[in-house]
């Protein structure tokens, strides 16, 4: 059974002009124990598909239809304080930054027991107990000493640490991890993925990592869905998107990145921009960039179907197939 459900979510930002609809009809599962990689360029919806399952839509984003199922109940619907029950004690989540974070008054002694005594059933010495184990379970050396410093005097690796043990505090069955190692140097991301990997198969937490980077997702993900516009453009077992990509997208973003067996002069690259939330094109969002486009591709949107071992939103995959050249 999946854990994590996610149904038709449509996510709209209403303004004067007119409403912008930034996710569109998109769906996903994710089982207890498994990292789901989410991955796509800068505004192709992965940070707002987290927020949204989180709850922390900025105002007036608001979800429009669709729904988000947590261990098969509905969440997307819940109210303010309810939800704040469920962020912490059912949902955790990491960010990208770990110091806006964390609270730069407070040890992060303190606020690791604060989360710990509002979500579980312990004493103030029992959560003092957990915290300390929580750092050490996250590499943090000396942790009965660190234990009583504040944010600024931990590097930004151990900060990063530190913010995953608050994301653990209360045991969630699932984390929202949103690009948690990119203002890391290379060593300390390798550190922090394997951490994230062995902290989730211990304790059967199911995990959605989002991030733009192919190689955090190849060491890191069981399955892994490539977002384009708002949309699921492909979504599939990691080492099958990686290696045989169905959607065009997908294939150039693999293309993309450099070969350290190749010597060439250019990088590959694919042509054109995202399009804009109020300017997204008729058909297939993608059809302006690309290379393998035909009619259909022009008028017609495709949804997810069928692509070999992955499902790709891409008519070239569709059973009644008759391309004619664009």
């Amino acid at each position: 059974m999946s854990l994590l459900e996610v149904k038709n979510l449509v996510v709209e930002f209403p303004g004067r002009r007119g409403t912008l609809r930034a996710l569109d009809d998109i769906s996903f599962s994710i089982a207890p124990g498994e990292i789901l990689g989410v991955v796509g360029e800068s505004g192709a919806g992965k940070s707002l598909t987290g927020a949204a399952i989180i709850g922390l839509l900025e105002p007036p984003g608001r979800v429009a239809s669709g729904q988000i199922l947590l261990e098969g109940q509905r969440i997307d619907n819940l109210g303010h304080e309810e939800m704040r029950h469920i962020r912490g004690r059912r949902i955790g989540a990491i960010f990208q930054d770990p110091l806006t974070s964390l609270n730069p008054l407070y040890t992060v002694g303190r606020q690791l027991t604060e989360t710990i005594l509002a979500h579980l059933p312990v004493n103030a010495a029992e959560a003092r107990q957990r915290a300390i184990q929580l750092l050490k379970d996250t590499g943090i050396p000396a942790a009965e000493e660190r234990i009583d410093h504040y944010p600024h005097q931990f590097s930004g690796g151990m900060r990063q640490r530190v913010v995953i043990a608050l994301a653990l505090a209360a045991e969630p069955k699932l984390i929202v991890a949103d690009e948690p190692t990119t203002a890391l140097d290379v060593s300390i991301q390798a550190q922090i993925i394997t951490l994230l990997k062995n902290i989730c198969k211990s304790r059967g937490a199911a995990v959605m990592l989002i991030t733009h980077d192919m190689g955090v997702i190849a060491e890191t993900c069981d399955r892994v869905a490539v977002l384009y516009a708002g949309r699921v453009a492909e979504i599939g077992p990691v080492h099958d998107v990686i290696n045989q990509p169905s959607h065009p997208y997908t294939a150039g973003l693999m293309a993309s990145i450099p070969d350290m067996e190749q010597d060439r002069e250019r990088l590959n690259q694919i042509d054109g921009a995202m399009p804009r939330l109020n300017a997204i094109p008729q058909g297939c969002a993608y059809n302006p960039r690309c290379p393998q486009k035909f009619d259909r591709c022009m008028t017609d949107r495709p949804d997810l179907m069928s692509a070999g071992n992955t499902r790709a939103a891409c008519w070239l995959h569709a059973a009644d197939n008759t391309k004619v050249a664009a």
